[in-house]
């Protein structure tokens, strides 16, 4: 599925990814810096009714916040890793193999820790103002 929004409307972004994603546990945000992951992960976890100070995790490596909806959902950004070692000693396999919602920003990091059922999500700077957001979990359906 693609589509194209507005920043504005990054709620309503939200709101499609988590109809047709929630079922996957593990959900890998793809896209350059400053296209806008770590802003879309920030709506989802308010779509979420996450009631935790929601922030980047780049240094942390790992946030842990509490969803009313969703559990326990731990947001990683892996983008200071070097790899996969690192990622591994930073606790991030803990993370995935807990049953609990991983969001993961620069997941490419350290791509051969994600689980085969994880939803790949990317997303690609239109303009200023406009993003394309592309995913598809029904390739992951058996």
């Amino acid at each position: 599925m693609n589509f194209t929004y507005k920043l504005s409307e990054i709620h309503d972004a939200a709101k499609i990814l988590w109809r047709e994603g929630k079922q996957y546990k593990t959900w890998a945000f793809h896209g350059q810096m400053g296209a806008g992951k770590t802003t879309l992960v920030h709506a989802l976890c308010e779509l979420l009714q996450v009631n935790d100070a929601i922030s980047s995790p780049t240094f942390a490596i790992i946030n842990e916040y509490y969803s009313t909806v969703a559990g326990i959902i731990y947001h990683m950004d892996w983008y200071r890793l070097k790899d996969e070692e690192e990622a591994l000693q930073a606790g991030v396999e803990d993370c995935l193999l807990s049953g609990n919602l991983c969001l993961v920003e620069w997941p490419d990091k350290a791509a051969g820790l994600l689980p085969d059922n994880t939803l790949h999500i990317t997303i690609e700077t239109i303009d200023t103002d406009n993003r394309m957001l592309s995913f598809d979990p029904d390739h992951l359906k058996s």
